[in-house]
């Protein structure tokens, strides 16, 4: 077994789900290209709505799971708003994954903490490499957006999450 379905909770024993998880991966990965349309007003135009599917993956499939499409959200939006930054959105996206990771760890014990630790770090943490890339205008110009885009994406998936694990197909189809 590679190394890739291990990271994603398809460890030994979960081997007869490995085509739900990656089901689960291209069904919230699809969400994320569509929330990678609605952009949040930003000087860069990658600030979206592609973060809240990650943030679904992460708390039902697991921090690996949203971690990879946190990942492919980013570029996914990144790539519809023409790649503004250029390769530094790999940055991004690597930043992206750690953070929906986090999220994914966090929300099992507390839910709200979670929330605060992703908007956080992705309004404030995340950005300050940019600040010795770019300047510190830029870090001080894109702070306002991300905070506004973390807060929606956090919120839509904090109100999203039980209502979808409630579900019982939902329930049924993911659990592991």
């Amino acid at each position: 077994m590679s190394a890739v379905p291990r990271c994603l909770g398809m460890g030994s024993g979960r081997m007869r789900n490995r085509g739900k998880i990656i089901s689960g991966l291209a069904l919230f990965t699809a969400l994320s290209a569509a929330g990678a349309m609605i952009k949040v007003p930003a000087l860069i135009g990658s600030v979206a709505l592609d973060a809240f599917p990650a943030l679904l993956a992460a708390a039902i499939l697991g921090g690996g799971a949203g971690a990879v499409v946190g990942a492919l959200g980013h570029l996914l939006s990144a790539m519809l708003g023409g790649f503004p930054l250029g390769p530094l959105h790999f940055l991004i996206a690597g930043e992206m994954a750690v953070l929906v990771w986090i999220y994914g760890e966090l929300y099992k014990r507390h839910k709200l903490l979670a929330g605060g630790v992703f908007v956080l770090g992705n309004a404030l943490i995340a950005p300050v490499p940019f600040i010795f890339l770019m300047n510190f205008g830029f870090f001080i110009g894109m702070v306002p957006s991300l905070f506004v885009g973390s807060i929606l994406n956090t919120a839509i998936a904090l109100v999203l999450t039980p209502r979808l694990v409630s579900n019982r197909f939902i329930a049924r189809g993911f659990k592991q």
